[in-house]
């Protein structure tokens, strides 16, 4: 018996992230781009849309027209916080499973997706990342932070990026925080001659955000040890490092009744 098709609809469709996704789905037996979200091309078809696929695929301007008018069984959303977040919620409420790459959420963000998620029995993946060698970076930094209690976190992301730090960086910070030993690093009268110096701070752990153009999106975690250091860091060159990640949270999670928060949790 042949596969189901799963019906998606993508969101944010000419973003870098979107675009990619796009392509995805029109190289992937199985998947099936029914509908795109977009604000500026109401009315017009994905192939109409420069740079994209030649997919007869209706765009909408917003999410409440398009679950009204289509069928489909997965949304994928790489906007931004504010669109991310009301699309999740939208899609759960509709019975449409969501995959999302927008970072940015808070916890209380996560807890209410959750309750949604559960409430209406339809599974909902967020991942900060969907590169899988930037998932193992995470798994790697935290069996390191059992041995190292003074590390930092340098991420460099392209300059279009929205939020700093990335999620990226948070979610690296908050797996080790959950193994290291908590110690709040530096020297203790250590004093900052320009605000933001020592960047931002979880668990006594120092994040650095880098913005350039020319960038993608990189991650360096950097642990220090008496008379050694030891350094884990993944580069993503190109957003189809991200499509694998994506392609496997798509066919987990029309079979997931709950919310999964990162990709590490799907992986293995």
């Amino acid at each position: 018996m042949a596969e189901q098709t799963i019906r998606i609809i993508v969101a944010g469709p000419r973003g870098k992230m979107g675009s990619e996704t796009v392509r995805l789905i029109d190289e992937t037996d199985g998947f099936e781009l029914v509908a795109a979200v977009d604000s500026k091309n109401d009315g017009k078809q994905v192939a109409d849309l420069e740079g994209l696929p030649s997919l007869e695929a209706p765009v909408y301007d917003d999410l409440e027209n398009c679950l009204g008018a289509v069928q489909a069984d997965v949304l994928i959303d790489f906007t931004n916080p504010e669109s991310g977040r009301a699309h999740t919620e939208m899609a759960l409420k509709n019975g449409i499973s969501p995959v999302v790459g927008t970072s940015g959420f808070t916890e209380k963000d996560v807890e209410e997706f959750s309750r949604l998620s559960e409430e209406s029995g339809k599974g909902a993946i967020i991942a900060p990342n969907f590169a899988p060698g930037a998932v193992l970076l995470m798994k790697f930094a935290r069996m390191a932070a059992k041995f190292y209690q003074d590390v930092e976190i340098i991420e460099q992301h392209h300059d279009r990026k929205l939020d700093a730090p990335s999620g990226t960086a948070v979610k690296t910070a908050e797996m080790m925080a959950q193994v290291r030993e908590s110690k709040q690093q530096g020297h203790p009268e250590e004093q900052e001659t320009l605000e933001g110096a020592r960047g931002a701070e979880v668990d006594g752990m120092h994040i650095h955000s880098v913005r350039l153009p020319g960038l993608v999106a990189h991650q360096e975690v950097i642990f220090g040890g008496e008379s050694e250091t030891l350094k884990i860091r993944h580069d993503s060159i190109h957003r189809k490092s991200f499509m694998s990640g994506v392609k496997l949270a798509v066919e987990t999670v029309v079979g997931l009744d709950m919310l999964v928060y990162g990709l590490e949790n799907i992986l293995e």
